[in-house]
């Protein structure tokens, strides 16, 4: 439990059920739906969609979706991969020709098909108890009514308003007189608004097919594009068979490649050797270890992680106990591996969220535009902000994530799930761009070795190896600092906080469910 006397955030507590999100409007719809006997999938689809509104540097129906769900909280789990492909004209060899040895993140090439509305769609008619219709009516309010912009919605607009002026479309919909809005400021999104009515009348061929699928092809096509409707039309969610490994009596479950979740549970088999409970969990030995493993995952990520349908990815071996030691074997207690760097920028963005319902499904739902405002191209008449998730891929034919015709490239959002027993204990996500493997070893370790609560394990500060630098939350004192470049660390302060993230905890015994919200954002969690 927190010290009482000091600034921080209890726990939400509650019977029935309860959602996480960053954003309280968000987190406000998911119980509303819960309260008036919608199911779990009912209230993350609803929630996710007021986000794309409220939040729109960090998602939007542009982007794309994954989600984990066990019925019941226990038995089988499902895995849905959302995911969109690049367009079926666009190939390395294309790129190369033109002298183009990367996809640049603001490039029309590197907005692969928005896969959200599709995996929406899956969720609700498979899983779900209402329509995509009425998922998307509180969405629609704010769209077309206003919301008042909320602190951290407010700074991560105006970061990037340079990014969003470059675009004459994105400007138009996301700035006014040249700026972001303010703290409190009312804005609305009108052409979204009708966009979503759109879809919420038509089903998801309103998104894929019709006029907002021709009004994005046309405009991206102008831009130098491939995209072509039949990319579109065809775009379906996929469900997938999850992955895991084991951790201390508890079993740590994520997407496949294309996602990057891989790169958590191998950073799990590497810590499971040393014990991290005997150390100090703010201290210089605990963050060492925890960055050398995630340094050593991410190289591996960065050579096999694909899409799997294009590539032979190594799953199995990745996950072995004899990979682990071999990775383990390479990290000392007093100096710093070498190991190539991290492929992609630094950036933290995405919405997280979790819902677990009265009858304990549990519903752990990611969705993200990859960078702040995707690519920062903007569909002139629909208002939907393209994602550049195309940009991880790498042009350079013989790599398993070569770019290539409808292939999805290496994901980085990734929900978690983690059972004890065979049955959900933590619903739960750390969002970030890369930073999300580091956060769920992070957040996971602080609750299983070292019992923190779900809140105290969110609050808690974090590092992070990127661009060849470690860099250290001012939740870190100068001592942490300087222990970790006496290890060969180069480390400096970031700019803005590491990742932010949502857990559920389901309490069995008690009957109850345990929330926390991570304070790097605006949202909360909430039950009833």
């Amino acid at each position: 439990m927190r010290d009482l006397q000091l600034p921080g955030r209890s726990t939400a507590h509650a019977v029935n059920g309860m959602a996480a999100t960053s954003h309280p409007l968000a987190t406000l719809a998911a119980l509303d739906v819960l309260r008036e006997g919608g199911n779990a999938v009912d209230a993350a689809v609803t929630a996710c969609a007021v986000q794309c509104v409220v939040e729109p540097m960090s998602t939007g129906i542009g982007g794309d979706c994954f989600a984990l769900l066990v019925p019941g909280g226990e038995g089988r789990m499902i895995g849905l991969n959302g995911s969109g492909w690049a367009p079926a004209g666009l190939t390395a060899e294309s790129l190369l020709d033109q002298g183009e040895e990367a996809i640049g993140t603001q490039s029309p090439h590197s907005v692969t098909v928005p896969g959200a509305v599709a995996a929406w769609d899956t969720l609700l008619r498979d899983h779900g108890s209402i329509s995509l219709d009425q998922a998307l009516q509180p969405a629609i309010r704010y769209a077309e009514d206003g919301w008042a912009v909320s602190p951290r919605i407010a700074v991560d607009w105006a970061r990037n308003r340079d990014k969003l002026a470059a675009d004459p479309s994105a400007a138009a919909k996301f700035l006014a007189g040249g700026q972001a809005p303010t703290v409190g400021q009312t804005w609305r999104l009108p052409e979204l608004a009708e966009t979503l009515r759109t879809i919420a009348r038509e089903g998801r061929d309103g998104f894929y097919r019709g006029w907002v699928a021709e009004d994005l092809v046309e405009y991206l096509n102008g831009l130098g594009g491939r995209h072509d409707l039949d990319d579109f039309a065809e775009q379906r969610a996929e469900y997938v068979e999850p992955i895991s490994t084991e951790y201390r009596g508890h079993t740590m479950a994520q997407i496949p490649p294309n996602g990057q979740g891989i790169t958590a549970l191998m950073m799990f088999n590497i810590l499971a050797d040393f014990n991290l409970a005997a150390l100090d969990p703010r201290g210089v030995e605990r963050l060492h270890l925890e960055t050398e493993a995630s340094r050593l995952a991410y190289a591996a990520r960065d050579r096999y992680v694909a899409d799997q349908r294009q590539a032979d990815v190594p799953v199995d071996h990745m996950l072995s106990a004899e990979f682990a030691a071999e990775m383990r074997q390479q990290i000392a207690a007093d100096g710093s591996v070498e190991a190539p760097e991290a492929t992609g920028p630094a950036y933290r963005d995405t919405i997280y969220l979790s819902v677990v319902d009265k009858d304990r499904n549990a519903c752990s739902f990611i969705n993200s535009l990859y960078m702040p405002f995707g690519s920062g191209l903007v569909g002139p008449r629909s208002g939907v902000c393209l994602q550049n998730r195309g940009a991880g891929f790498r042009v350079a034919p013989g790599h398993p994530n070569n770019v290539a015709p409808r292939k999805r490239p290496l994901h980085t959002i990734i929900p978690g799930m983690c059972l004890a027993d065979g049955k959900v204990k933590y619903s739960y996500g750390v969002m970030g761009g890369g930073y999300q493997p580091v956060g769920h070893a992070h957040v996971l370790t602080n609750m299983i070795d070292y019992g923190m609560d779900p809140q105290e394990a969110l609050d808690c500060p974090r590092v992070f190896h990127i661009g060849g630098r470690l860099e250290v939350e001012r939740g870190f004192g100068e001592e942490v600092m300087d222990g970790l470049a006496a290890l060969g660390h180069e480390v400096r302060r970031p700019e803005m906080p590491w990742g932010g993230g949502q857990i559920i905890e389901i309490d069995w015994q008690n009957g109850t469910l345990i929330g926390g919200s991570d304070p790097r954002k605006d949202g909360c969690a909430l039950g009833y």
